[in-house]
C-alpha cells in the first residue's frame, strides 16, 4: 500500500481515529517514536488511553536532560505502556569518544553529525527495521525543512512511510491540549525550550528567535536536523 492509497483510506480522519485506522491496516507493523517532547506526549496519550496496537520506542542518547528522564518515568507510570529503548552501539560510541573526545560535536558540523549518527540514526534504523509505518510528532512549523514535508510521506532514506498526526497543529495548540487533558509534559517547555534534545546541544530560545534556534546554536545553518527527519522524498 502506497502513500496515495493510505491517504484515500484515511480521508479526513484525525487524532485517535487516524491512529486506530493505521493500526488496523498494518497490524504489528506500525511504530511510534517518542523523544518525550510535548507533541509526542499527545500521541502517547492517544495510544495509551485507547489501547491502540502501535509499538512505542525511544532513543536514549545517554545525554538527555534530567527533566526528560523524569518525564519518561511519569509517562510509564501514567499509561503503563511498554516503551522499547534503543541506545548507541557501544563499540561505535567508544571508538568515537576515544578518537575525538566527549564534546567534539562543538568543534565541527562533521563531528556533530557523526555524534548524531551514532547516538540517534543507527539506533533508529534498528528500531524501524521491518516496519511499514513510522508515526512521529513532527509539526510543519517546527522548521523550514519540516514545513516542506507532508502529513503522510515516503521516507526514501529509511524506506518507510511516515505519518505526522499533529502536522498542522501549532505549538500553542499542542500546549493548550496538554493542559486541558492534564497530559504530563517536559517542564522545560515552560522555560523557553520548544524543542528538546540532548542537554549539551540544546538551549532555551529567546523571544523572536526561530523555533529550532536552540538546537546546535553554534552552527550557522538554516536547516538544523540531526538526520532523523532531514530527508524529504
Amino acid at each position: 500500500m502506497n502513500v496515495k492509497e493510505i491517504k484515500e483510506i484515511i480521508g479526513k480522519k484525525k487524532g485517535v481515529e487516524l491512529l486506530q485506522t493505521i493500526a488496523s491496516l498494518f497490524p504489528n507493523e506500525v511504530v511510534f517514536s517518542t523523544s518525550f517532547g510535548i507533541e509526542d506526549q499527545v500521541i502517547t496519550e492517544w495510544v495509551g488511553k485507547n489501547n491502540i496496537n502501535i509499538e512505542i520506542f525511544t532513543l536514549d542518547t545517554g545525554r538527555l536532560f534530567k527533566e526528560t528522564y523524569s518525564l519518561w518515568n511519569r509517562t510509564l507510570e501514567r499509561y503503563h505502556l511498554h516503551i522499547k529503548t534503543y541506545t548507541a552501539d557501544t563499540t561505535l560510541l567508544e571508538d568515537f569518544i576515544s578518537r575525538k573526545g566527549p564534546n567534539s560535536f562543538y568543534e565541527s558540523v562533521e563531528n556533530r553529525k557523526e555524534c548524531c549518527r551514532i547516538r540517534k540514526i543507527e539506533p533508529l534504523q534498528r528500531a524501524i527495521k521491518g516496519k511499514k509505518i513510522w508515526i512521529t510528532g513532527i509539526r510543519s512549523d517546527q522548521s523550514i525543512n519540516r514545513h516542506d514535508m507532508d502529513f503522510i510521506e515516503y521516507d526514501e532514506a529509511n524506506q518507510i512511510i511516515k505519518i505526522h498526526p499533529l502536522f498542522d497543529w501549532t505549538f500553542e495548540e499542542v500546549k493548550k491540549y496538554c493542559k486541558e487533558q492534564y497530559i504530563p509534559y517536559n517542564v522545560l517547555h515552560d522555560k523557553g525550550f520548544p524543542s528538546i534534545g540532548c542537554q549539551p546541544c540544546t538551549r532555551a530560545v529567546q523571544e523572536g528567535e526561530d523555533f529550532r534556534a536552540g538546537r546546535w546554536w553554534w552552527e550557522d545553518q538554516s536547516k538544523k536536523e540531526c538526520g532523523l527527519h532531514g530527508v524529504k522524498s
